[in-house]
């Protein structure tokens, strides 16, 4: 994983234009810093599960630090843009009601997923999310700075796809899975997508002192706004993406009509969560 990294302090902070930010994406931005800056407990995860594997636990490690400093950006970004908020106190706010260490099996090295291989494709499903969102984010917004933090998390989601995506393929030399039980563990982990992690850093971010947590509430406010960025382009991609990873072959016609699938069930989601958040 060498490559020249990025820093937050070559971003075109003396181009940073708050009157091209709409209330809508900061929230969204600002609940996105704390789970890129939560990976820590992810790589802890997957040190374990392949605790025999020096290579891969050393590139989790820089996995988890290149996500931290995702968190790091988009909360910097958000601080720029609203002054009366304090990154470090809505991450307090975040790990106090939302701990990943609950579905991560801390006291056991096996995967939650029932192989590597599994743990993988999870993984890869996981980086299919966020690449597209952030291109999604990066593509739809005006404001210079955001867009470049979001080019920069996008390629590393990419590169980070690719990690996951090679390490399957290593362990799938060893552990037998077909197509039907990597297809069951990815539309499993999209599942997961809705699941507290999201929802939760969305009400850490932005609700009020004396606001309660409220999972659909606030899962409808993050989800219903992240949609409306998405493209079909992006759509697209990301089912190639997952196609690749279950061992199916993206550009083909199943390919095509799960891609059209996925963009119309992004618009219904959209509409649908929209109005409930409102």
């Amino acid at each position: 994983m060498e490559y020249e990294r990025w820093k937050i302090s070559d971003l075109p902070w003396d181009r940073l234009d708050p009157a091209a930010v709409t209330p809508d994406v900061l929230s969204i931005i600002k609940a996105a810093a704390l789970v890129e800056y939560n990976a820590s407990a992810y790589a802890d995860y997957l040190c374990r599960v392949f605790h025999d594997d020096a290579d891969f636990q050393r590139d989790a490690r820089q996995w988890a630090v290149e996500e931290i400093q995702h968190g790091q950006a988009l909360g910097a970004w958000a601080q720029r843009i609203d002054p009366s908020w304090n990154f470090e106190d809505a991450m307090a706010r975040f790990r106090a009601g939302y701990s990943p260490e609950h579905f991560l099996n801390v006291n056991d090295s096996g995967s939650v997923r029932g192989s590597r291989a599994g743990e993988m494709i999870a993984r890869c499903m996981v980086e299919v999310g966020t690449s597209s969102y952030y291109s999604a984010v990066g593509d739809s917004v005006g404001e210079p700075v955001l867009k470049e933090i979001c080019r920069h998390i996008a390629s590393d989601e990419f590169r980070h796809y690719k990690l996951f995506y090679d390490t399957l393929n290593k362990y799938l030399a060893h552990e037998r899975m077909g197509v039907l039980r990597r297809v069951r563990v990815a539309l499993s982990r999209i599942a997961e997508s809705e699941d507290d992690e999201l929802a939760y850093a969305y009400f850490a971010a932005n609700a009020g002192s004396g606001e309660t947590y409220d999972r659909a509430r606030y899962s409808a406010a993050y989800m219903s706004r992240a949609y409306g960025f998405y493209r079909p382009k992006h759509a697209d991609r990301a089912v190639a993406m997952i196609f690749k990873a279950c061992g199916l072959k993206p550009h083909t016609v199943p390919y095509k009509i799960v891609s059209r699938f996925a963009w119309r069930k992004i618009q219904g989601e959209h509409g649908r969560l929209a109005k409930i958040a409102a």
